[in-house]
């Protein structure tokens, strides 16, 4: 049996997590799928900022959960979801951490999007 291999955020793979200025919107086919002045912006090594909205300001009903799923030594197990409006460039478009490791625990009960799945992922000031 192999076990999972959990890594802490650090020097060599820093991760920062806090909460976003504004209000991010999330829209996918002429809709608002997502909606919120709660959101957090994650910053993971070298890769881009993540939005992540908490599941309260998202539109659930627009998204179907699948079977993928995928593993981060540093997050946890993820999950996903593909939003049906979107056609194929939805499928597995929004991840979620639903029992994230302590070290970003703030994540649990939200959703992170693709941005390139969705027509767009907004902040306002």
């Amino acid at each position: 049996m192999n076990a999972k291999q959990i890594k802490i955020p650090g020097p060599d793979h820093p991760i920062t997590i806090e909460r976003t200025s504004g209000r991010v919107i999330v829209k996918v086919g002429g809709h608002v799928i997502a909606n919120t002045d709660e959101a957090l912006t994650l910053r993971e090594a070298s890769y881009p900022d993540v939005q992540y909205i908490p599941r309260k300001h998202v539109d659930m009903s627009r998204l179907e959960r699948t079977a993928h799923a995928t593993y981060c030594p540093y997050k946890g197990d993820c999950s996903y979801y593909s939003i049906p409006a979107a056609g194929d460039k939805g499928i597995n478009a929004v991840w979620t951490y639903e029992e994230p490791y302590p070290a970003v625990a703030q994540i649990r009960e939200h959703v992170a999007f693709y941005p390139d799945r969705v027509d767009a992922i907004e902040r306002v000031a």
